[in-house]
């Protein structure tokens, strides 16, 4: 119903402005109900005394500000006057001069409801016309005066076709304007291009999908638009396109390494392409997603199939194992004991690799959660300095990541000690450097990369290193720990790619989706736990500033009759504690009654409490800012 109205009102407005005559329309208010546009344009009135409810007075003192009436001396006696009459509406036909020298016939007649209608007619032209007539009526014919009727109706078809011209490009101009807010607002790139491959329009979001690219692209072609390194993958499709043949296709946006969906729609007329339309949306977590799930599948898949064989491969060992035991209880000749050894020494590493293979193939859930990345390479160093040689240096650079990001720590830290473990091997006995970086690439992705100054990657080994089994180690390697790092990598919605680094040397990048952590939880009741009454304070007041009501304890005993209060959304404590019993325990007695729990601490990163409360609950380093605090409570 409300849309039926709304249209019939834009008819009806559309009727009145189609009209020669002034018109307006006055409530018993004194308010205006409606105008056409003619009364606007007659009268060369600004936009805000044609809006309905503008006060009649407010539009007659703009007037006779302006002159309309002549020269007045008191503006505001004369308003007076006006308002007056009006209110004492009497119906009237009069015809006025204008200070142009205009002749405008006014007719008002007052309405049944209150208020009244007025009608402005421009009779310049007939008056003229009619004065030229009495002058010189003794010398004009008859057929001069019919042609002068012709001409007059003439003029009113032309007056009337141009005035329905003026509406219907008011119109077009209004709905263009509309559907170029309407596109605006997409969070997708529209546009045609001509045959030329020029654009012809845009919805002007192009730099918000291709992030780098110019909005104003009208009259560029694509080429110029999307720089050449982009419009090559571009071409052959748009090329298609132009031919008649519609396509849906996604590419790779490397200056802003994002993935984009581009769909080409022909644009033809009676039978002839004239050109195509586009439309590009930004699905890069679409793609990581996508990419999550065909790697989580293809990993149940593996393992199905290599259950059974594992299985299978398990027995056989372990026959083998038993034979060689009966065999080495034999008297058997000096010569064949060594080989004995070696049937148990393959087998073992056989039990070993089935091992890995399992790990491989088998489930595995990644846990996200908020990690602070210099505080994780930082730790990544101190588990692997102590297998490094005394020649090796380990040295790690973070840029652009200074808040948290949502990661698996675990499952990386394992992936990052495996490369750093391959770099050691590969710079082998000399001296040699290793580098651990991770770097925001356009708040996109983390890359995560391990460089290392050995011989690098040889041309079969950048081709076929991530593949299951290959390796260039001979008998000391298994070809699955590259493998398992790129299956990690793919699980989280990822890639991996391997290169050698310019002064030399290997390179490992692991290019993670840069999530951040979700806000901090709602604002709820925290039980804060600090033997510090100093430090306590501090993290009390950030608790605060973040929302939250806190309730203090400085003690695990303290904690835990407090823990009794109905209404205690989550617990922060303090792991090193000045009693018996440490924050462990009462993060533990917290999971039991299912509170959420984050540690605090300043303990340093190899100490043994830390270690394990990392590896059950987030941990959060003294000091810290509120966003790293925020984080750790999500």
């Amino acid at each position: 119903m409300t849309s039926t109205r709304s249209t019939t009102a834009r008819l009806t407005q559309a009727g009145l402005n189609l009209i020669g005559q002034a018109l307006s329309i006055y409530d018993a208010d004194l308010r205006l109900a409606v105008c056409n546009r003619p009364f606007a344009t007659m009268f060369d009135l600004p936009d805000r005394l044609t809006r309905p409810g503008t006060s009649f007075a407010e539009t007659i003192r703009y007037l006779l500000e302006r002159g309309e009436y002549g020269e007045v001396e008191d503006i505001d006696a004369m308003l007076d006057e006006r308002v007056a009459q009006a209110r004492a509406f009497e119906p009237h036909y009069l015809e006025r001069t204008r200070p142009s020298g205009q002749i405008i016939a006014v007719e008002g007649s007052p309405l049944p409801q209150g208020g009244w209608v007025t009608v402005y007619t421009d009779i310049t032209a007939s008056r003229a016309q009619e004065r030229l007539l009495r002058a010189r009526s003794e010398v004009l014919s008859e057929q001069l005066l019919e042609r002068h009727e012709a001409l007059e109706l003439a003029n009113r078809k032309l007056a009337a076709s141009n005035a329905a011209l003026r509406e219907a490009q008011a119109e077009a101009t209004e709905m263009a304007a509309r559907i170029q807010l309407t596109t605006e607002m997409l969070p997708a790139h529209i546009a045609r291009l001509d045959r030329d491959r020029r654009y012809t329009f845009s919805n002007r979001r192009l730099g918000a999908v291709m992030p780098g690219a110019q909005s104003d692209i009208l009259g560029l072609t694509m080429e110029e638009a999307l720089g050449p390194r982009t419009y090559v993958d571009i071409k052959p499709r748009l090329t298609a396109a132009l031919e008649g043949a519609p396509s849906v296709f996604e590419i790779t946006h490397e200056p802003s390494a994002r993935r984009i969906r581009i769909s080409f729609t022909p644009d033809t007329s009676e039978g002839e392409v004239t050109g195509v339309y586009a439309l590009s949306v930004d699905i890069t977590e679409e793609a990581q997603a996508r990419a999550a799930v065909a790697q989580s599948a293809g990993r149940q898949v593996a393992a199905q199939l290599t259950s059974g064989m594992a299985h299978d491969f398990a027995n056989l060992l372990t026959v083998i194992l038993g034979l060689k035991d009966r065999l080495a209880g034999l008297d058997l000749p000096s010569d064949a004991v060594p080989a004995v050894e070696a049937i148990g020494v393959a087998a073992t590493r056989g039990g070993a690799l089935i091992d890995r293979i399992a790990r491989l193939s088998g489930p595995r859930d990644l846990v996200p959660r908020a990690t602070d990345l210099a505080a994780f390479l930082a730790e990544a160093v101190l588990l692997a300095e102590a297998s490094l040689p005394g020649g090796i240096t380990l040295s790690t650079r973070v840029e652009g990541l200074d808040t948290p990001v949502l990661l698996d720590p675990e499952a990386l830290r394992d992936a990052v000690l495996n490369l750093v473990l391959n770099a050691r091997d590969a710079i082998g006995p000399e001296a040699g450097r290793i580098e651990i970086a991770a770097v925001n690439i356009r708040d996109t992705w983390v890359e995560l990369s391990v460089t290392d100054s050995g011989p690098g990657f040889s041309a079969q080994a950048l081709e076929k290193g991530v593949e299951p089994f290959f390796t260039e180690k001979g008998e000391d390697g298994t070809g699955l720990g590259l493998s398992m790092v790129y299956d990690l990598v793919k699980l989280a919605g990822g890639r991996t790619r391997l290169s050698n680094a310019d002064g030399g040397g290997a390179r490992v990048s692991l290019r993670l989706p840069l999530r951040q952590p979700p806000p901090g939880p709602a604002p709820t009741l925290v039980l804060l736990v600090e033997d510090a009454a100093h430090i306590r304070e501090a993290v009390r007041d950030r608790l605060v500033a973040a929302g939250h009501s806190v309730v203090e304890a400085a003690s695990v005993a303290e904690a835990k009759d407090v823990m009794a209060i109905d209404g205690i959304g989550m617990v922060l404590s303090d792991i090193m504690l000045k009693s018996s019993e440490t924050g462990l325990d009462l993060a533990r007695l917290a999971a039991e009654r299912d509170l959420p729990v984050a540690l605090m601490t300043s303990l340093p990163l190899d100490a043994p409490l830390y270690r394990e409360a990392a590896t059950d609950w987030p941990v959060i380093r003294k000091p810290f800012t509120l966003e790293k605090l925020a984080a750790a409570l999500a």
